[in-house]
């Protein structure tokens, strides 16, 4: 090691995404010698994102062209909260949100969160469609959770997420008619009062639109960013794009642009169709100047999957699986990115 300066290595590391190198930007956090072996702590903000991963191996191959063993951990960032708070073990809080309903923004969110779960994160799902809570069904998870000793509701455990919904605090199935303070009560109670523990990421499934629930949000939680939910027809388009002004209000990132139900493979002839339009998705990402983030094909898979409470992300041997699988590779990565723009501004 008497010839090779740690520090003077990690500045030919580069950021695949920014181009920088990562000791300028800020994200080595510690660099220590033991025994030969150099141990090098990076805060990159976002658990096994894949461009994350990318960096390690990057910082790692540095120091073996030099002869040198390198040992790289992460230090991810926290949401924000304050040591022992609400949400204080949770690093990412990403919302799923559409401009309008219809769009199968639920369906997003649980793909989203079961595919986060498939590449090792320790992930939770908050239902906050407080009007049409659809998540249980969707995880199969139906049973009231557990309370513990100091009145913290337990999540309901499924596929390896932790989920909590309102459907689980209400009682019967009759319509929910709430006003604003009512709104802000229950999503302030699922936000406090769980037991959520350390998460890598929390998803929260807004409902449609730009009402109380996703301003309660908004100003209660530090977000780490946002996905939104289009379909590619000029209507859902429209409504989206009002809901990125709404997070453009609140400082809140826009993760990028998920195209759902984007074509229909015909199983019988293997012809493809484009029932509601193509492109829309794409075009309201450019417009803002923001990812896409991929499109999902309108698969009977998806709903089948759905109803019986098994997540179609959870089996890659499908297109439909494999897209999720990508698409949520690419919020992980953005989610990554705006941690680390963050540190090179500091």
């Amino acid at each position: 090691m008497t010839d090779v300066a740690p520090r003077e290595v990690l500045q030919t590391v580069d950021d695949p995404q920014l181009g920088t190198d990562i000791l300028s930007q800020g994200l080595v956090t510690d660099v220590t010698v033991e025994d030969g072996v150099v141990s090098v702590s990076v805060a990159l903000g976002a658990p096994h994102a894949p461009v994350a991963n990318e960096i390690s191996r990057r910082i790692e191959g540095a120091f073996e062209e030099r002869g040198v063993e390198a040992v790289v951990s992460t230090e991810p960032e926290t949401a924000g909260h304050e040591d022992g708070g609400p949400l204080s073990g949770v690093k990412n809080v990403i919302a799923v949100a559409s401009g309008k309903g219809g769009v199968g923004k639920s369906t997003v969110a649980v793909n989203l969160a079961a595919s986060m779960v498939r590449r090792g994160a320790r992930v939770g799902i908050l239902d906050a469609d407080v009007y049409g809570p659809n998540i249980p069904r969707m995880l199969d998870a139906r049973e009231r959770p557990d309370v513990t000793e100091d009145k913290h509701l337990v999540p309901v455990e499924r596929h390896g997420l932790s989920v909590m919904s309102m459907e689980f605090i209400t009682e019967g199935e009759g319509p929910v008619i709430w006003r604003g303070p009512m709104v802000d009560k229950v999503i302030t109670q699922l936000l406090d009062d769980v037991a959520w523990g350390t998460l890598d990421y929390l998803v929260v499934d807004l409902p449609p639109g730009t009402g109380d629930t996703q301003l309660t949000l908004l100003q209660r939680v530090p977000v780490t960013g946002a996905v939104v939910v289009t379909t590619p027809q000029a209507v859902a388009v429209d409504d989206a794009d009002r809901g990125m002004q709404m997070f453009s209000e609140y400082d809140t990132p826009v993760l990028g642009v998920v195209e759902n139900m984007s074509g229909f493979v015909c199983p019988d002839c293997g012809s493809e169709h484009d029932i509601f339009n193509s492109g829309g998705g794409q075009a309201l990402a450019e417009s803002f100047d923001l990812p896409f983030l991929g499109s999902v094909p309108l698969d009977p898979e998806i709903r089948t999957r759905g109803d019986d409470g098994r997540p179609v992300a959870l089996d890659e041997t499908t297109e439909t699986g494999r897209a999720f699988h990508e698409l949520t590779a690419a919020v992980m990565d953005n989610t990554s990115l705006v941690h680390r723009r963050e540190r090179s501004d500091e």
